[in-house]
């Protein structure tokens, strides 16, 4: 079961990131001129639920992983502390984050604030998601999927 959501949780990142990058992209090229419409507020709800989905899948590896030890020790372990306190307290901020941009969107009545509200918000999510994923070259156990 771990291996199998390990995999998951990896895999679905780059879904997280593909679809952060179009909604951002989508959100700044509308934001002056563009007219927000089903397609734009679909894409952000689409969004918001893949991160969702990596934050469930995410929350239970947390819990069941080997790299996350609750000791006294593990602060001092750089890779027991990035999966321990570092990767879940920036990946929990990004998706309060992600999920305030799109509520703000929902609320605005004017289609620039719409666009407006997500770019802002999904940027610096995708900015923090960045920041504390395991990138290979960050992490040595860590891997592009």
């Amino acid at each position: 079961m771990y291996n199998g959501l390990l995999h998951a949780h990896s895999g679905l990142r780059w879904v997280v990131l593909i679809l952060l990058l179009v909604a951002i992209f989508n959100a700044f090229s509308k934001k002056k001129s563009g007219l927000y419409s089903e397609g734009d507020r679909k894409l952000a709800l689409f969004t918001m639920i893949s991160v969702h989905i990596q934050l469930l899948i995410g929350l239970v590896l947390y819990f069941i992983s080997p790299l996350v030890v609750f000791s006294s020790e593990s602060m001092g372990n750089t890779i027991q502390r990035f999966y321990l306190v570092e990767h879940i307290s920036l990946m929990l901020v990004a998706i309060v984050l992600i999920t305030i941009g799109h509520s703000k969107s929902k609320k605005a009545i004017a289609d620039s604030k719409k666009f407006g509200a997500i770019a802002t918000f999904y940027l610096i999510g995708l900015i923090l998601i960045l920041a504390s994923i395991p990138w290979p070259f960050r992490i040595e156990t860590a891997g592009w999927f």
